[in-house]
């Protein structure tokens, strides 16, 4: 570990795109807790990491961040190691749409997609922000491109939309509060990433070509572009980037 490591916090960091931020942490020195609902994913993430790395700088909390009680149990855990530096909010995911055409498996599916993709980030941050670094603590949402394009049908693509989409509004008013105590808050919208698992085995050969042709740059994103991104982003050097949606897409989303 390095003189001038710090304390970062991802949700969501068993699999996937949290899984390559927390090794980005881990493999610069960085200490890194990872949060999700599964001890066993989480603790093999942690396994990997450190095989990789060589350095045990993980730490796994199991926590469902919607459940108050268990974000308020993890928060205590994690303040215990000190203050926390960067905090990126990376728990969501793409839920399969509602049962039936009723109104109230429309709400069921609705609020379970914003429970999972807003209101865990919510819970969280509020936990943990009286223990951020002040000044220098980076707080970040990793939304999606859908948010800025909107979803692709009525039903779950459509709350996936609208629940992260939801992150931006919060996060540039939390941008305005926080500044004052030299905290940055920033969005990274990814577009299309593969390996991460957050499409439930509708990743076909047919899906990702689609989803490569609406690029500039004809490949898929990868879950370490997005972590090169959470790098500076979080880094001492970017101070002064703060209340902005940062588009990561290959193009696919003009910058607006």
């Amino acid at each position: 570990m390095t003189t001038d490591s710090r304390l970062a916090v991802v949700s969501g960091g068993g699999t996937g795109i949290g899984r390559q931020i927390a090794h980005m942490f881990a493999g610069q020195g960085d200490r890194v807790v990872i949060i999700g609902r599964r001890g066993d994913v989480l603790e093999r993430a942690q396994a990997e990491i450190h095989a990789a790395t060589g350095a045990d700088l993980v730490i796994p909390v199991a926590a469902d961040l919607t459940d108050p009680a268990q974000v308020r149990d993890a928060a205590a855990r994690i303040t215990r190691l000190g203050d926390v530096d960067v905090l990126v909010n990376n728990a969501g995911a793409i839920l399969t749409p509602p049962a039936d055409d009723s109104l109230e498996a429309l709400a069921t599916s609705w609020l379970h997609d914003l429970n999972v993709n807003l209101l865990t980030a919510v819970l969280l941050t509020n936990a943990l922000l009286p223990s951020l670094s002040r000044p220098g603590g980076r707080l970040v949402m990793v939304s999606s491109a859908a948010a800025q394009r909107g979803g692709a049908g009525p039903h779950s693509a459509g709350s996936y939309a609208a629940a992260k989409a939801a992150l931006h509004g919060w996060a540039l008013g939390l941008a305005r509060q926080l500044g004052r105590d030299g905290i940055t808050v920033n969005v990274l919208a990814p577009g299309y990433v593969e390996d991460t698992g957050i499409f439930h085995g509708r990743e076909t050969a047919g899906f990702a070509a689609t989803k490569i042709a609406d690029t500039l740059v004809g490949r898929a994103g990868r879950p370490d572009d997005v972590a090169a991104a959470i790098r500076y982003i979080t880094s001492p050097d970017a101070g002064y980037l703060t209340g902005q949606i940062i588009g990561l897409n290959g193009g696919a989303v003009l910058g607006r």
